[in-house]
């Protein structure tokens, strides 16, 4: 299934150089590797990095990258264009649009897909002609295939449960008679928003996964994170049209992973 996610990046490579952030190249690592980007067309991959640029026998550039565009992503997009001389270029994100419109404060649903399409026109601007090609769009490149039986999400490596100390950070910035008790009374709108758009992330890629599969499934969850992400999966509006008529079912169990860490009662008991 993983390898699916990268068709439609390999479809647009040709006679292009590829520039791919290192959360996406270590998907890829496990994919096949920079061997299919090749075989499709590609002329060369580089990081994506601010100091890399393409010279003037190379007019077209793939971008693929695992974050929302804006900030830091957006300054390097625009740093490689200015440094080189396409005019044709394609920005892959595994970010879908609908976590692009809440990453911008837009709650409301709007047809098509207006800030990819905003997107296109600051790639041409940058290309230094409104009449160069600009695509933008999205794939869920977020999965490594480690095996037939694993596998990894390397861009939610950094993902973790919440702890005790995020609780008191929360809990410092609301009311005294708003506070919450414990984790277990945390729900996704009460997190950083930036935290908010990792988990929308995640659950957009895995619903990606289970529509690739053709499969509904029926959720658990163990801790207070994963009780957090399997509610965020339980109300996707297209993993609920997929569960209307997918024909396979799976169970699927979220487990936070701090559920294995030993408490000092429990230590000492075990000597």
């Amino acid at each position: 299934l993983p390898l699916l996610m990268w068709e439609k990046v390999f479809s647009k490579v040709k006679k292009a150089v590829v520039f791919m952030d290192d959360r996406c190249a270590e998907a890829l690592h496990w994919s096949g590797g920079a061997a299919p980007l090749l075989e499709a067309g590609a002329r060369n991959v580089k990081q994506f990095s601010s100091f890399e640029a393409c010279g003037e026998n190379e007019p077209k550039a793939v971008f693929v990258v695992s974050t929302v565009l804006k900030g830091r992503t957006v300054d390097i997009i625009k740093d490689i264009i200015s440094l080189s001389h396409f005019q044709y270029c394609v920005v892959f994100t595994a970010v879908p649009h609908s976590v692009h419109l809440f990453a911008n404060n837009v709650s409301t649903e709007m047809e098509g897909n207006p800030v990819f399409d905003q997107f296109e026109e600051k790639l041409c601007e940058w290309m230094g002609n409104m009449n160069y090609t600009a695509e933008v769009m999205h794939s869920p490149v977020v999965f490594a295939p480690v095996s037939q039986q694993l596998i990894v999400a390397p861009a939610f490596a950094h993902l973790f449960p919440l702890l005790p100390p995020d609780l008191d950070s929360l809990n410092a910035k609301r009311p005294e008679k708003k506070r919450f008790g414990t984790l277990n009374d945390l729900n996704v709108h009460s997190l950083p928003v930036e935290l908010q758009i990792e988990i929308k992330c995640l659950v957009s890629a895995l619903n990606s996964m289970f529509e690739a599969a053709k499969m509904r499934e029926e959720s658990f969850a163990v801790g207070p994170m994963s009780r957090i992400i399997a509610g965020e999966l339980a109300n996707h509006n297209q993993a609920k049209n997929r569960r209307k008529t997918a024909p396979n079912k799976a169970s699927i169990i979220f487990i936070d992973r701090t559920m294995d860490l030993t408490g000092e009662a429990q230590f000492e008991a075990d000597l």
